[in-house]
C-alpha cells in the first residue's frame, strides 16, 4: 500500500512537466508552415512508390535466384540421361555455359535485348552494343532496380544454352560448343528477345505476345539445338538401317531430381515475369501464375504417362514422364496468367502428348536428341506460343485493341525459326570447318569424360 501511494505522488509531481513538454512540441509544430496540397501529394506518392520499388526488385532478385537454380536442374537431368562415360563432361558443360552466358549477357546481350531506340529496319536489328552497367545507387531506375532486372534476365539466356547442351551431348567437343554458346548468348538470343520484350518489330508491328519465353527462350534454344543435331550428326551406333539402338541414361533417379528442380525453378521463371509485385493486382497475378504453371506441369506429366502406357502396352516410360513435365511447363510459359486453371491443365496436357509423339518421330528422321530437348522445348514452345490467343479472345489477325492474334503469333514463330536456323547454321558450319565440332569415333566410344575431361563421373563402375 505504501509503495502504491509513493508512485501516485511521484506521478502527480511529474504530470505538470509532461504537459509543459507536450505543449512546447505542439507549439513548435504549429509554428511551421503547413504543407501545400502538392507537397502532401508528392509525399504520399513517395511513400507508396518506395515500397513498390522494393517489392518489384525483390520479385526479380528472388525470381532470379530460383531461375539460377534451374541450371542445377538441367545439369542433373542431362547428367542422368547420358551414359555414365559422359556424365562428368555433361555436368561440366552446364557449369561452364552458365558462366559464359553471364559474361556475354553483360558484354553485349542485355543492351542488344533492350536497345531502346537504337534499332534499324523497324526494330528488326538492335544496334546498342554498349556494355551493360547499373544505375546510381541513390536513385530509382524506373519501377525496379536495374541490377535486379539484369540478374533475372541473365538466367533466361543460360536456359536457352542448356537446351542445346542436352541435345548434342555425347559427341560434341567442349571448345566448339562453348564458342557456339558465346554467339548464342551474346547475339542470337538477344536479337530475338529485342523483337518482343525489347519493344521491337514483333511487338510493334504484329502484337506478338510471349509472356515468359515459350518462343523467345525455349524455341530459340530448340532451333539452335536442332541445327546442331543435324550438322553434328547422330551418335555412333545410334541408327542402323531403319532400326534405332536405344542408349539409355545412366542415372534415372538423378534425372528425376533434375526434373523436380526444373519444376520448382519454373515458378521463378514465370512468376517473376509479371515484372511487378507492388500492388494487390500484381501480387495476385503472381500467385495465379504460380497456380497455372504448376497445373500445366501436372497436365503434361499425367498426359505423358497415359500416352506412353497406351503406346507401349502398359509400360510407362520414366524419361517420357520427365519430359512431359517439362513440355507442360514450356507450353504454359507463353501465357501463364490469362488461362483458367482448367485451360492450363489442358495446355500442359497437349504439350505432354506432343513430347511423347515427337520423340519417335525424330528417331524416324534420324535426328539424335540425347535428352529429348527438341520435343520438350521446341515443339512445346511452338504449341504454347500459338495457343496464346485462346485466352485473349481468339483474334485471327492483329487488331486495334492489341490482343494477341493467331497470325501475329505465327509470324513470331516463323521469324524466330528463320533467324535462329540461319544464324545457328552459319556458326555451326564455321566451327565444323575450322576447329571441328564432333569428337573422333575413338573418343566417342571411349567416352567424353576420359577424352575431354580427364575425370570420370563413376570411376568405380565398369565403363558402358
Amino acid at each position: 500500500m505504501g509503495r502504491l501511494t509513493g508512485r501516485l505522488i511521484r506521478g502527480a509531481m511529474l504530470a505538470p512537466l509532461s504537459l509543459l513538454t507536450a505543449g512546447l512540441v505542439w507549439a513548435q509544430e504549429t509554428a511551421e508552415a503547413p504543407l501545400s496540397l502538392e507537397e502532401r501529394l508528392a509525399a504520399l506518392e513517395t511513400a507508396t512508390a518506395v515500397p513498390a520499388y522494393v517489392d518489384n526488385s525483390y520479385l526479380f532478385l528472388i525470381g532470379g535466384l530460383i531461375v539460377m537454380f534451374m541450371a542445377a536442374g538441367f545439369c542433373m537431368l542431362e547428367a542422368g540421361l547420358v551414359r555414365s562415360k559422359n556424365a562428368a563432361m555433361q555436368s561440366m558443360k552446364n557449369v561452364l555455359l552458365f558462366a559464359v552466358a553471364g559474361l556475354l549477357f553483360w558484354l553485349t546481350g542485355y543492351n542488344l535485348a533492350y536497345p531502346g531506340d537504337a534499332t534499324l529496319f523497324n526494330g528488326l536489328l538492335p544496334t546498342n552494343l554498349a556494355i551493360w552497367s547499373p544505375g546510381s545507387l541513390e536513385e530509382a531506375n524506373g519501377g525496379y532496380s536495374s541490377g535486379s532486372d539484369w540478374f533475372f534476365q541473365m538466367g533466361f539466356v543460360a536456359t536457352a544454352a542448356s537446351i542445346v547442351s542436352g541435345t548434342v551431348a555425347e559427341r560434341v567437343k567442349l571448345l566448339p560448343f562453348l564458342l557456339f554458346t558465346v554467339v548464342l548468348t551474346g547475339v542470337i538470343y538477344p536479337v530475338v528477345v529485342s523483337w518482343e520484350w525489347g519493344g521491337g518489330y514483333l511487338d510493334a508491328q504484329w502484337g506478338f505476345s510471349d509472356f515468359a519465353g515459350s518462343t523467345l527462350v525455349h524455341s530459340v534454344g530448340g532451333w539452335a539445338a536442332l541445327t546442331g543435331a543435324l550438322i553434328i550428326g547422330p551418335r555412333t551406333g545410334k541408327y542402323f538401317g531403319k532400326g534405332v539402338n536405344a542408349m539409355p541414361g545412366s542415372n534415372i533417379p538423378l534425372a528425376a531430381l533434375g526434373t523436380l528442380i526444373l519444376w520448382l525453378g519454373w515458378f521463378g521463371f514465370n512468376g517473376a515475369s509479371q515484372l511487378a509485385a507492388g500492388t494487390i493486382t500484381d501480387i495476385n497475378s503472381v500467385s495465379i501464375i504460380f497456380v497455372n504453371t504448376n497445373m500445366a506441369a501436372v497436365g503434361g506429366c499425367l498426359a505423358a504417362a497415359v500416352t506412353t502406357a497406351i503406346l507401349y502396352k502398359g509400360k510407362v516410360d520414366a524419361t517420357m514422364v520427365f519430359n512431359g513435365v517439362i513440355g507442360g511447363l514450356v507450353s504454359i510459359t507463353a501465357e501463364p496468367l490469362a488461362p483458367t486453371i482448367g485451360q492450363a491443365v489442358l495446355i500442359g496436357a497437349v504439350g505432354g502428348v506432343f513430347v511423347v509423339l515427337a520423340v519417335p518421330l525424330l528417331d524416324k528422321l534420324k535426328i539424335d536428341d540425347v535428352v529429348g530437348a527438341i520435343p520438350a522445348h521446341l515443339v512445346c514452345g511452338i504449341w504454347g506460343t500459338m495457343i496464346v490467343p485462346l485466352s485473349h479472345g481468339g483474334a485471327i489477325t492483329p487488331n486495334e485493341a492489341g490482343d494477341p492474334s493467331y497470325l501475329g503469333q505465327l509470324v513470331g514463330v516463323g521469324l524466330t525459326a528463320a533467324f535462329v536456323l540461319v544464324a545457328s547454321t552459319i556458326v555451326w558450319l564455321a566451327l565444323k570447318f575450322t576447329l571441328g565440332v564432333r569428337a573422333s569415333e575413338e573418343d566417342e566410344m571411349m567416352g567424353m569424360d576420359r577424352a575431354e575431361v580427364g575425370l570420370e563421373a563413376y570411376p568405380e563402375f565398369s565403363r558402358q
